[in-house]
């Protein structure tokens, strides 16, 4: 049976409009995927941490009930669960402020039993960090290792920019050991300076690698080798942008698994995979920008269904 890995930090985010709290959701970028991914019936195993207080206890029965396995989640006493603030502008786009009482120790208990029909999510600044990199980088290179499909999203923001310096060596990494990369336009702008794709596609080698590059309501482009695929942005007023970038990596494991794409599938994969795989995102992050939950809903999730 196929199983989803995800490392991914958890928060519970606070988002404010005009200066006003308007919604209370447990987030983090690989559990607002992972959350859609447990509503579309596929059970992801998600590896994060949260203290034993209250709000990871909402956090946790919130997972739970949505069909994310919790199984490798760090719970510790000595800290307490990370907050994040989400305030809105007039785009409906999220600066973020967040709050973290971490203990020492942290993920300790990881998979031991991973193999070639896996699929690996990892990204954000999380992956990143010195405080879990050996944790992240021993799992990745023993998924590599074992033949795991495996996805990141660097999914860098403005506000780590004063971190860049120490972060860029352990993103450039990450996009190493990756077999798919989505990213966008202002991941690429901000870590490289790079905007132009044909430099962006010579960063990632998407001679060896699939290149998802998101660009907002302009689209999609997709490299790998030969291909080149364009997907146009679904025209819509978004009410929050939060989870979009996050529900197209759970459009791109939906489709992965809906169709039984491997690892090792990728070195015979064509236009027309390329194509929907891209379009399963594309629907996906706009479902989700039409309202301030981070995920997408159960009702639509039921047209899509587990096959």
């Amino acid at each position: 049976m196929r199983r989803v890995f995800g490392f991914g930090e958890t928060v519970l985010d606070i988002i404010f409009k005009n200066g006003q709290p308007v919604a209370a959701k447990p987030g983090g970028s690989v559990l607002n995927t992972f959350v859609s991914l447990g509503r579309l019936g596929w059970n992801p195993f998600f590896i994060s941490e949260y203290a034993n207080d209250d709000v990871g206890k909402i956090i946790d029965n919130f997972l739970t009930g949505n069909g994310v396995n919790t199984r490798y989640v760090s719970r510790f006493s000595d800290g307490k669960s990370a907050l994040a603030l989400a305030f809105l502008d007039s785009e409906n786009n999220a600066n973020y402020t967040f709050y973290k009482d971490f203990p020492k120790k942290r993920l300790q208990d990881l998979p031991a039993d991973l193999s070639s029909e896996d699929i690996i999510l990892f990204g954000s600044i999380y992956a990143s960090s010195k405080e879990v990199r050996a944790s992240v980088f021993r799992f990745l290179k023993m998924g590599k290792e074992k033949g795991c499909l495996i996805i990141y999203d660097p999914n860098f923001r403005k506000s780590h920019l004063s971190e860049l310096e120490e972060l860029k060596p352990r993103i450039i990494e990450n996009i190493e050991y990756a077999d798919i990369v989505r990213g966008s336009d202002e991941d690429f702008k901000l870590i490289f300076g790079l905007e132009d794709l044909s430099q962006v596609s010579d960063q990632v080698n998407t001679e060896r690698k699939v290149l998802l590059y998101t660009r907002n309501t302009r689209g999609v482009q997709v490299r790998f080798r030969s291909s080149s695929v364009n997907v146009p942005g679904e025209i819509i007023t978004p009410v929050s942008t939060i989870g979009a970038g996050d529900n197209f990596n759970a459009g791109i494991l939906l489709y992965l698994l809906q169709n039984g794409l491997h690892r090792k599938d990728l070195e015979s994969i064509g236009d027309k995979d390329l194509q929907a795989l891209a379009e399963t995102g594309v629907k996906l992050a706009s479902h989700v920008c039409m309202h301030y939950d981070n995920y997408i809903s159960r009702e639509f999730a039921r047209t899509l269904g587990r096959k």
